[in-house]
């Protein structure tokens, strides 16, 4: 019989493995689409000019903000008039790329997805209508859907509370603000790619994870799917023992510019051995899609597999949603050495091949 306190240990344990496999099971939503009037607000705006916030929506999106879950609108009204009252209430801050106009909800909701790039599987929607919820279910049925008479519930639902709230998801609304003020700038460049995001001024970190790191890294594994090469999801605690195995290299990325913080955007996860190096997971955020930070991390990763002497592997499970991925390693000098029946495709590198660093970003190794 073990201890008191080793016994309290395994239950501990027991009780966080059930808690990771619940989160697994539930889908996150990271965006909160809100409807207007007699939604968010008392009345019809165009009837009642003064409309004012519902009873306890403030905290709501308060709270839904601190948990790093963006907020959008998806409203039939007068854009100028419904942007004018938001800002006299305090809160059209919350809001990314609201759609106020007379079109169809569904094809709002669809342009708020393509401008936050992120799967529809993980917006809600919040109307009183029955027609409105109806229509954007039809047209997208992985929407979540909620009647506006029960969003006092929404805080308790699975679906609306992550696991952690972490440094990055905290300020997850501001990236996003400072990800809009990049479109702008680029929106107007006249000139390469290249030469635009030299003007960012890009700082990319790559290194081990602190303890403090572990949170951010285990939300990377559950939240990212479109950058994602095997959907491998890890636990605070499976990340921690891999970040001190002699056997395994555990490495994050952050990404800074002229702008601000993108955050913690990248993970690696290899298992190492004296012959060979194998790639298991990596990973990042699509908000860096456009940056050229995979081939990078890549890149970073391929020299140090040539100075340990081993050669270099990656798995890859292809779905529906990570194409990009799999291009991301063709591009990068990996060839398909072995396809197995379960789907999983296994890489092998050219490490003959030596890529610098592009000189658009400043590369920090930690």
């Amino acid at each position: 019989m073990g201890s008191k306190e080793e016994k309290g240990q395994i239950q501990k344990q027991e009780e966080q493995k059930e808690a990771i496999n619940k989160e697994r099971s539930e889908k996150k939503i990271k965006c909160v689409v809100w409807d207007l009037d007699n939604t968010l607000w008392e009345g019809t705006l165009l009837e009642e000019p003064n409309v004012e916030l519902r009873q306890g929506i403030l905290e709501i999106l308060q709270t839904l903000d601190k948990r790093g879950i963006l907020q959008s609108i998806a409203s039939k009204n007068e854009h100028e008039l419904a942007m004018k009252r938001l800002k006299e209430l305090g809160v059209d801050q919350y809001f990314l790329y609201p759609q106020i106009h007379w079109g169809q909800k569904s094809g709002s909701i669809e342009r708020i997805r393509q401008d936050l790039n992120i799967g529809i599987d993980t917006f809600a929607f919040i109307d009183d209508q029955t027609f409105e919820r109806e229509e954007v279910n039809f047209a997208h049925p992985k929407v979540l859907c909620i009647d506006a008479a029960h969003i006092h519930q929404m805080l308790d639902m699975p679906q609306f509370n992550p696991r952690f709230i972490t440094e990055d998801s905290a300020k997850r609304r501001l990236m996003y603000l400072a990800d809009m003020a990049r479109k702008k700038v680029e929106e107007h460049f006249d000139g390469p790619q290249e030469d635009f995001l030299a003007t960012l001024e890009m700082v990319l970190t790559i290194g081990s994870p602190r303890s403090e790191d572990l949170k951010r890294a285990e939300e990377l594994t559950l939240r990212t799917n479109q950058l994602n090469t095997t959907g491998y999801t890890y636990s605070h605690d499976e990340l921690d023992f891999f970040r001190h195995s002699e056997n395994h290299r555990l490495m994050i990325a952050g990404l800074d510019d002229k702008y601000g913080s993108y955050g913690k955007i990248g993970l690696v996860l290899i298992e190492c051995d004296k012959e060979q190096w194998l790639i298991k997971l990596l990973l990042m955020s699509c908000r860096v899609m456009t940056r050229g930070v995979g081939a990078v991390i890549i890149n970073h990763i391929r020299n140090e597999a040539r100075k340990s002497g081993s050669r270099l592997f990656a798995e890859m499970i292809q779905n529906d949603r990570n194409r990009m991925m799999y291009m991301t390693y063709k591009f990068n000098h990996f060839h398909e050495f072995e396809k197995k029946n379960n789907g999983l495709i296994l890489f092998e590198n050219d490490l003959s091949k030596v890529q610098p660093f592009p000189g658009y970003l400043t590369v920090k190794i930690e």
